[in-house]
């Protein structure tokens, strides 16, 4: 299926794993040139090399998400890269301490939380909004959870970054849409990613599962297409969306 992305650019960050990295494989099997970031050199050559083996156009830029001077060189890098940046994949998130209460969680873990889920998240779109505006058709697709719609037992920080990244999402939808740049935002639910396996390991996995209507976690593809969906043509007239990817885990 072609969906109108051969040749446009994509920024993902926390793209050297789980959720970025199965977003950066499928918009690079859609044709898009990529630009994949994290913390994590190492992690992200190997990110790069099993997009390039499959075809596609990548790119590992390092850069942590919660500095604002790393990720302005980030954007200019990306556009220096490809000459231009048309959709930002906003998936670089942590959990920092879950299953410990609000007077139990420590400041220093509070900050490092908010600092990379929601204040990175707000800087990608920061350095990044400028030049997208110059390209028809360009989105944000912001990376929530269902963590980001109810409330739950992951830690006070993971909650409250996750609700704060459908505020931004929501916000900049309203500021930039007469413009023509669509920002919605993904609520995944449990998928097999790096987090997901510290959090819910051994006799917890099968627990979880049976937590929604499907019965199952999530296949990385099926998140990843969602992502895809969203940054393109087919879904021009959604914004300031939020999509729960969750096997229905939020509608019970």
């Amino acid at each position: 299926m072609n969906l109108g992305l051969n040749g446009k650019v994509a920024l993902i960050t926390g793209g050297t794993t789980g959720i970025g990295l199965a977003a950066a494989l499928a918009l690079g099997a859609e044709g898009a040139r990529v630009v994949v970031s994290g913390r994590r050199t190492r992690e992200g050559e190997q990110a790069v090399a099993t997009i390039r083996e499959l075809g596609g156009l990548a790119e590992f830029v390092q850069a942590d998400v919660s500095r604002g001077a790393e990720v302005q060189r980030l954007v200019e890098q990306t556009v220096r890269l490809w000459g231009q940046l048309d959709m930002l994949i906003n998936s670089a998130g942590i959990e920092g301490t879950p299953f410990v209460p609000v007077a139990d969680y420590s400041e220093d873990d509070w900050d490092r939380v908010l600092g990379i889920n929601l204040k990175g998240s707000w800087l990608c779109m920061k350095y990044a909004i400028p030049h997208l505006l110059r390209q028809q058709g360009a989105s944000i697709v912001n990376v929530s959870s269902i963590g980001g719609v109810n409330g739950g037992s992951l830690g006070a920080a993971y909650h409250a970054s996750k609700h704060g990244v459908l505020g931004v999402t929501r916000a900049a939808a309203i500021e930039y849409g007469a413009q023509g740049l669509r920002i919605n935002a993904v609520a995944p639910g449990v998928f097999a990613t790096e987090m997901s396996e510290r959090l819910f390991s051994g006799d917890k996995h099968e627990a979880v599962a049976q937590t929604n209507p499907m019965k199952r976690w999530g296949q990385l593809e099926e998140i990843a297409g969602a992502i895809v969906w969203l940054c393109s043509p087919a879904a021009g007239y959604v914004n300031g969306h939020t999509l729960a990817v969750d096997g229905g885990f939020l509608i019970q």
